[in-house]
């Protein structure tokens, strides 16, 4: 039955899907910021501080997280950050500090999605970070510390303007993977607790495969994919 603007209209007005896509946006920046950070990081310090063999191991190590499945890796966290009986609740005992609520806390298990697609996750943009930093000519460093320049200084001025390209490339990539974000969630909380962990393309999943209003599900679907051209061409 063609409805034409209806379920467009009826997204300002359902609670779910407005607190979704605020969901994915707040996730979009911490899970993008770390991801890129980290990954910058770490491929900086290999890149000038370990030998040529420890740093083909560190980077397949680094990689391998993303070959995985995301849905087996997050069903294997779900037990790691298990309140009862998860490694990582056992590991904080051993030091005195009482068990935490990981996966039924909304601030807590929030931070344990993010934490666990931040892992699974950062590799690519390490090894993008890494072949960018590669390729920069080691004269120009040489160059910046006869000027005096070390340290922050000839990272912010020598370093981070030449990967820039890459830097862009990395961040758009991952801020569409990180709207796109679907299996971490649903595996680790199901969206709760409440819809503290909800995102925009598990209330599609809900919508569409749940409570069969297609409709509703191809009209988030259409916003989403709007929301993501936008940020592509800004």
């Amino acid at each position: 039955q063609f409805v034409g603007f209806a379920n467009f209209a009826s997204l300002a007005q359902d609670p779910t899907v407005r607190v979704s896509f605020l969901n994915t946006i707040v996730f979009v920046v911490v899970a993008v910021t770390l991801q890129l950070g980290i990954a910058l990081g770490l491929a900086s310090m290999l890149q000038a501080r370990t030998p040529s063999w420890l740093r083909v191991f560190l980077r397949s190590t680094f990689f391998f997280p993303l070959v995985l499945s995301a849905a087996s890796v997050s069903i294997f966290m779900r037990y790691m950050f298990n309140e009862q009986f998860g490694v990582v609740n056992w590991l904080l005992s051993l030091v005195g500090i009482p068990a935490v609520p990981w996966l039924t806390s909304p601030t807590a298990s929030a931070a344990v999605v993010v934490l666990v697609y931040v892992w699974q996750n950062f590799g690519f943009s390490f090894l993008l970070f890494l072949g960018a930093l590669t390729n920069i000519p080691k004269e120009l460093h040489e160059a910046a510390n006869l000027d005096g320049a070390t340290g922050w200084k000839q990272f912010s001025n020598v370093t981070l303007p030449l990967i820039s390209p890459t830097v862009l490339v990395a961040s758009v990539m991952a801020i569409i993977s990180a709207l796109q974000v679907f299996d971490q969630p649903y595996v680790l909380t199901n969206g709760g607790p409440g819809d503290s962990t909800r995102t925009a393309v598990m209330v599609i999943f809900e919508s569409a495969f749940q409570q069969l209003e297609f409709g509703k599900a191809s009209a988030i679907g259409l916003v989403l994919t709007v929301l993501i051209l936008a940020v592509t061409a800004l």
